[in-house]
């Protein structure tokens, strides 16, 4: 969960641009999306790029790919991640900051490594003691609806806390770890905050904090589903409203990091990766003409090969698919295949920029295990086909399954209009 404090200056800077003269739509009525104008790369990322690239667009977190938001650090090479650990005048800790990063640390490491295929790594440096916040825990007003002001409050009382000890211009990202056992502390608050304008410490400006409150041991993977939102994922998870009893996992249930972190299938999917620089332009493939092509695709959480197969289907969307295995961070996952998902870049996050779409829709799978069991079941396997889209229709159809665990998959995109 992110939350966000953006100021008017970076919502206006939106513009409409033209889409790439490469596509050609079947429906005449199309319109381009609000898009933000294409920066250059920053160094160390290749952007994605050709017509199944969709283009970023003023939504926050959009899902957008041929541009990167300059105010987040790029996912390559070694960045480096402060913990910082708070304690309150009204609580004595219970647990050692070392217990504490031993909760988060190495498993977030791991987790990005095997996601990025070695891409990325993260440094930690994570603070030998406990710091004391100015005021009791309970003044803060931590809660998942944060009040902004409070918030604020308490962001600034922990860079005070923390400036003697720690030069920030050292650090990519910064979490604020909260001791656990305060009264004051509500685990659910647990988020990146976003800020503009930025807090500023050492001459740095710091534009998001993780605000940590999970008690011991934390929930599964829960900060490294924070770490994604400081590289601009979307939470991909249904917010039901206020005392609504909904399932908050309908998009993409158990698929995606983003969506929840107890997912059994937990790794970013091929999208994402895409997104962040984690795949060359020769592992996707890009349909955007109607007509039948086949494509060999292997298991996205698996070094090497051919990860996604993109379907472009309107000014704002794609159906993507690739194929989901049992290796690395999906060791948990309960069904195998080829996972079909529909994405968009004008929703921003938490509104469903991304939905799986279930090959089985009559079916469940992993009840007691899975966050949303009707979509445990959704991944195609040989013989199955899925039909989507409405504007330009797409069937998927999978052939047949390797030895080595890739798939050929069948795919047709449709003309139609």
């Amino acid at each position: 969960m992110d939350s966000r404090e953006w100021g008017p200056g970076r919502r206006a800077c939106a513009a409409l641009t033209a889409l790439t003269a490469a596509v050609t739509w079947s429906v005449s009525t199309s319109q381009p999306t609000a898009a933000v104008a294409a920066p250059a790369a920053p160094s160390g990322l290749s952007l994605p790029s050709g017509p199944c690239a969709l283009p970023r667009t003023g939504v926050h977190h959009s899902e957008g790919l041929d541009s990167w938001h300059p105010d987040y650090p790029v996912p390559r090479g070694e960045l480096r991640v402060a913990l910082i650990f708070l304690a309150f005048p009204d609580s004595e800790p219970r647990l050692s900051p070392a217990r504490l990063a031993a909760d988060h640390f190495p498993a977030t490491r791991e987790f990005f490594h095997r996601a990025s295929y070695g891409r990325l790594g993260l440094r930690v440096e994570a603070l030998s003691r406990w710091l004391v916040m100015p005021r009791p825990s309970g003044e803060y007003g931590i809660s998942r609806d944060w009040d902004a002001g409070l918030r604020d409050r308490y962001l600034r009382d922990a860079v005070r806390a923390a400036d003697d000890l720690l030069d920030f211009r050292r650090y990519d990202m910064v979490h604020l770890v909260a001791d656990p056992d305060a009264p004051g502390v509500d685990s659910d608050a647990t988020k990146v905050v976003n800020l503009d304008p930025p807090l500023t410490a050492d001459g740095h400006a710091i534009r998001r904090f993780g605000t940590v409150f999970e008690k011991h041991p934390p929930d599964h993977n829960v900060l490294a589903h924070e770490t994604a939102h400081v590289f601009d994922l979307p939470d991909l998870y249904s917010r039901p409203p206020a005392g609504s009893n909904a399932d908050w996992d309908t998009h993409v249930g158990d698929w995606d990091l983003m969506g929840s972190q107890f997912g059994l299938s937990p790794d970013l999917l091929a999208w994402h990766k895409w997104k962040l620089g984690w795949l060359d332009p020769g592992q996707v493939d890009c349909v955007f003409a109607p007509g039948t092509t086949v494509h060999r695709v292997t298991p996205v959480e698996t070094p090497g090969g051919k990860k996604m197969v993109a379907v472009r289907t309107g000014p704002s969307t794609v159906h993507a698919l690739e194929v989901r295995s049992t290796a690395g961070n999906n060791a948990t996952s309960c069904t195998t295949g080829v996972l079909v998902y529909r994405v968009r870049n004008d929703l921003a996050s938490g509104d469903g920029p991304v939905r799986v779409l279930d090959g089985h829709p009559r079916t469940s799978a992993c009840r007691g295990r899975s966050v949303y069991p009707p979509l445990a079941d959704a991944p195609l396997r040989p013989g199955e086909t899925l039909r989507t889209g409405k504007d330009v229709g797409v069937t998927v159809r999978v052939e047949r399954r390797h030895p080595d665990g890739s798939y050929s998959v069948r795919v047709t995109r449709e003309r139609t209009g």
